[in-house]
Order: C-alpha cells, then sequence, then structure tokens
C-alpha cells in the first residue's frame, strides 16, 4: 500500500543524506523509523513479535495465579 507523506526541505534533504551515508534507501529507512515506533508502544511489527509478547503474557499471568513457595524451617 502506498501513503503520500510530505516533508519540509531541510529534512527531506537530510533523509536523503542519511540514506547515502548508510548506503540505504528511503524506504528501508521509512521501515526502521516505523518499527521503532510501533516497539515504543508496545506494538508487535511482526507475527514472531506478537507470538513473543504474547507468551511473555502468558507467562505472566501464570506466575501471578501459582501460589508462592513457602520454606520448611530448618531444626538445628
Amino acid at each position: 500500500m502506498r501513503k503520500l507523506i510530505a516533508f519540509d526541505d531541510d529534512t527531506l534533504d537530510k533523509l536523503k543524506q542519511l540514506g547515502r551515508d548508510r548506503m540505504a534507501t528511503f524506504q528501508e529507512l521509512a521501515d526502521e523509523a516505523f518499527a521503532d515506533l510501533l516497539k515504543k508502544h508496545g506494538i508487535p511489527v511482526d507475527l514472531r513479535d506478537a507470538l513473543r509478547k504474547s507468551a511473555r503474557l502468558d507467562g505472566e499471568a501464570s506466575k501471578t495465579t501459582a501460589r508462592p513457595r513457602t520454606r520448611k524451617a530448618r531444626s538445628r
């Protein structure tokens, strides 16, 4: 899907220069930027991230419902 995004001239020039310096396309820079934004807000980027997040949430839920272990007092 294509979307049109407007940048001011200075920002566009800096993005083009960054792309040249890193030998990356504008699309690669945009993909990285949006992936970082989604990660910052806790939104999984792809299926692998969604599964990891789901597994972590399931693991936390099972930890909170499990009874804590009690220690037996040592006799001397």
